[in-house]
């Protein structure tokens, strides 16, 4: 029966946990290369009748995410993806706060404090013949 010594051991560990970093780096190399985005992503929301929206409503649309805003102009909406990253953001009081880095916007989607550096995206409403509402998500 052979005993290694304690010089030959660190060497065959050294080399076995190398191989195991390399082989575990490919394979989330090669997940990394083969993610498939969604393709089917809805842009178009049907949000129910306009009425269902009074004026000086602020609707928090969360499928979307976006915020629906109802003055004395018209209907909005604010996109709640933060420019940052891409995390949904939450609403914090009449702001929106990133949970992911900290960025905040204020209630017209401009930003207070980064690391986001662009405004939160205005989205597309109309009212149909039927009286819904319809929402076009970002791209």
């Amino acid at each position: 029966m052979s005993i290694v010594n304690r010089h030959d051991f660190l060497k065959i560990a050294g080399q076995g946990f190398l191989a195991l970093s390399g082989i575990l780096g490919f394979a989330m190399l090669v997940r990394f290369l083969g993610y498939q985005s969604e393709t089917d992503t809805q842009t178009e929301f049907d949000l129910g009748l306009a009425s269902n929206f009074p004026v000086g409503s602020r609707t928090h649309l969360p499928n979307v995410p976006a915020m629906l805003i109802h003055n004395e102009t018209g209907f909005s909406a604010l996109s709640l993806t933060c420019t940052h990253l891409g995390c949904a953001l939450e609403q914090d009081n009449d702001n929106y706060s990133c949970p992911c880095h900290e960025s905040h916007f204020d209630e017209s989607g401009s930003v207070l404090q980064g690391p986001a550096t662009k405004g939160l995206p205005h989205l597309k409403v109309e009212q149909n013949d039927q009286g819904h509402l319809i929402l076009f998500g970002p791209n």
